[in-house]
């Protein structure tokens, strides 16, 4: 593993790093890491350039809410059934052929849309989009962890996930534009050729194998224990990731309403706002969160941050659902932007902390599987509900699931209450990182 340059000593722990750790990596180290950014960009941009428009797409050609609920979840359905697949495939096979799948499923299934106007087959076609970001992120998350120095890789996971808000600022701006100007057909292409692209760019990347990193690992004597733990899904039931998984699982639900739900609702309030707005001002905010709290987290640790962005996340859900005007929605969208910028990298950043690089894999498989089955509950269920209960009190309901995810880490997220809140507040350690990547408080 490439980490910092031979001439760098630096406290671990205590934020000495300058503001520009990319300059003190080594070249070769530097280089991949900017190729996967690039790569990254591309494939946000891809599947954020469908964000304001699949949902108008399914109800124009002929889909009721429940069903756009339907079709929406099976992007989820995807994710879920291939993320253990993908976790294994990454710890065993090594982390560029799960990079290279993911983003050849991005390119290919735009054109899926494309071809087909039928309910079941859209649902079939959005499964297999999920496994796209099943692969993508399993993958990216892994390669930036591995090529991360231990002493900033809050901070670097922060610099490294902004190809999301930025995909997802540019991407939906453009889909939206492009569809108003000229149609479904262009979008499609759009996506499509956006995801080539990324593909092209992430057969640059250079990753380092997971044998040399066991190697690494045993050398500087970190625990192995964990790494027993061969099962994908026996991991669920490890105390250093339930919580996390458990969490990210009642986000997804909300997250879930949100992208499916949002386009229609602000399209039934007659509101004088473009939904691709509200994902443009959400990816600014999460833009603007992610350096100072990457770099932040490596010193005050991650508990702090994921409490705050958890609060963001309810707050945003309950503005939602009373929103009569487009400067609310505006506002619901930065303040659900923050929170996203914000829970996401400090989750990776969690389990990083809590594992060692042969499952690495499957451990970010294993917390993102809880967000994406979140998704995938929310879009057909709550589409359902949709129809009964009416849009605002639908994003009523996942502001009280964001709450309940808030309540739940505060208090279970270290081995016993006393030591959750602490560590929730940021007033004490993470007592399931490893001694290596524990934090000072």
């Amino acid at each position: 593993m490439v980490l910092l340059s031979s001439d760098l000593s630096l406290p671990f722990g205590y934020g000495t790093l300058p503001l520009n750790v990319f300059s003190y990596l080594e070249p070769a180290c530097r280089r991949n890491l900017l190729v996967l950014f690039a790569s990254g960009l591309l494939f946000w941009s891809s599947l954020a350039a469908l964000l304001p428009t699949l949902s108008l797409y399914i109800k124009h050609v002929g889909g009721t809410n429940h069903q756009v609920g339907i079709v929406m979840g099976s992007f989820a359905v995807g994710l879920v059934l291939f993320r253990p697949w993908v976790g294994r495939l990454a710890d065993q096979r090594g982390r560029k052929i799960v990079l290279l799948i993911g983003l050849v499923a991005v390119a290919i299934a735009p054109i899926g849309y494309l071809l087909t106007q039928s309910i079941p087959l859209l649902m079939a076609v959005r499964a297999f989009h999920g496994l796209s970001i099943a692969a993508f992120t399993t993958a990216y998350s892994a390669l930036v962890v591995d090529l991360s120095p231990e002493q900033s890789r809050g901070e670097l996971i922060g610099y490294m996930s902004l190809v999301n808000p930025v995909g997802v600022a540019i991407g939906p701006a453009l889909g939206g534009f492009l569809q108003e100007w000229a149609g479904y057909t262009p979008l499609f292409l759009l996506a499509a050729g956006l995801g080539g692209a990324g593909l092209v760019c992430a057969f640059q990347v250079v990753a380092p194998s997971v044998s040399s990193q066991l190697k690494e690992v045993e050398a500087a004597g970190k625990p192995s224990r964990l790494a027993k733990e061969k099962g994908f899904w026996q991991l669920v039931t490890s105390p250093r990731l339930r919580i996390p998984t458990l969490v990210m699982l009642l986000i997804g639900l909300a997250f879930g309403t949100l992208i499916t739900f949002v386009p229609l609702f602000i399209q039934e309030t007659r509101v004088n706002f473009n939904a691709g707005l509200f994902y443009t001002a959400a990816a600014i905010s999460s833009f603007a969160v992610r350096l100072p709290t990457g770099r932040a987290s490596d010193r005050y640790g991650r508990g702090l941050f994921i409490t705050i962005s958890l609060g963001f996340y309810t707050t945003a859900m309950l503005l939602i659902s009373i929103a009569q005007s487009a400067t609310v929605f505006l506002l619901a969208g930065l303040i659900e932007g923050a929170g996203a910028g914000i829970l996401i990298p400090m989750m990776i950043a969690l389990v990083a902390d809590r594992s060692v690089p042969q499952e690495r894999g499957r451990v970010f498989g294993l917390c993102m599987a809880g967000f994406d089955l979140g998704m995938a509950i929310a879009g057909p269920i709550l589409g359902y509900f949709a129809d009964q209960i009416g849009y605002r009190e639908l994003f009523r309901q996942a502001g009280i699931l964001a709450f309940l995810a808030l309540v739940i880490f505060v208090s279970q997220c270290s081995k016993d209450f006393s030591h959750s809140i602490k560590f929730a507040l940021g007033r004490g350690r993470d007592l399931y990182a490893l001694p290596q990547t524990g934090h000072h408080s």
